[in-house]
């Protein structure tokens, strides 16, 4: 019986913070010869208690949705931040978010002004994420919608 193992590009496992943080167990999964990606991760690995959220939009606790793109993006991970809190997650516990937009080219447009709102809600953490333009969400006016995927170290 003969083992072959199949080609590509080695596996390298970087951890997400300080390795002396014996409390975070997410580690970034780079394939090595792969570029670095910016502002996301390709994938993430990690062990302890999942937390979900639903599809989580920029309004406020009244139901009341910011004005523009960027505003919607902030509140919505300020959002994000607050459902992990309820959990006793931080963003740092990260390993995935799927954002779904209305305009692609809105997105796109504000990428700077984007990864500054994002960087002061959860900082420099960056999960594994995937972008998709939908037709619309379920609320009219809101621009864009984002599931998260938390991992609680145990």
């Amino acid at each position: 019986m003969s083992v072959t193992t199949p080609e590509g590009p080695q596996l390298t496992v970087l951890p997400t913070v300080d390795e002396s943080d014996v409390r975070s167990v997410a580690q970034i999964l780079q394939p090595s010869g792969w570029p670095a990606p910016k502002g996301y991760a390709n994938g993430m690995a990690a062990e302890g208690r999942i937390v979900v959220t639903g599809g989580v939009i920029g309004w406020d606790a009244k139901e009341r949705l910011a004005e523009g793109f960027v505003a919607q993006v902030r509140q919505t991970l300020s959002n994000i931040a607050a459902i992990l809190a309820e959990a006793g997650a931080r963003p740092e516990h990260l390993v995935r978010l799927t954002w779904y937009v209305v305009d692609m080219d809105e997105y796109q447009a504000n990428l700077k002004e984007l990864g500054r709102v994002y960087r002061d809600v959860f900082g420099a953490h960056y999960p594994a994420m995937a972008l998709v333009q939908v037709v619309r969400l379920v609320e009219k006016a809101a621009r864009v919608e984002i599931e998260a995927t938390a991992v609680i170290p145990r």
